[in-house]
């Protein structure tokens, strides 16, 4: 059975970069995936797609972020990342890590809370 875990920091101040890791286990990266992306939900708001990154590398993000954000994979470390640019108190979120097989099944990381405030 596949699982995600997300990692990185709780709390980051305002102008500077959040980065979070998910770190796949109990399966390789290089197998019949489709695609590794992140999610967001703000409080009291609903799930916000952010961007993915496709098996052959490709990146795809939300035009709402895509100035600011880079999705990364590392398949020799069964990792992907998030860097997003330039934080406000707006980014403040739980933050999802999502795995996607060609055959249209999702896994999901069970979410951090990531609070950007000085």
């Amino acid at each position: 059975q596949v699982q995600l875990q997300e990692s990185g920091p709780g709390l980051v101040k305002p102008s500077q970069t959040l980065s979070l890791t998910c770190a796949v286990g109990g399966g390789s990266m290089r197998g019949s995936w489709y695609a590794w992306g992140w999610i967001r939900q703000p409080p009291e708001k609903g799930l916000e797609w952010m961007g993915m990154i496709g098996s052959d590398g490709e990146t795809y993000y939300s035009p709402s972020l895509e100035r600011r954000i880079v999705i990364s994979m590392d398949t020799s470390k069964n990792q992907f990342s998030l860097q997003l640019d330039s934080v406000t108190p707006e980014d403040t979120a739980v933050y999802y890590c999502n795995a996607r097989t060609y055959r249209g099944k999702d896994y999901w990381g069970q979410g951090t809370q990531v609070t950007v405030s000085s």
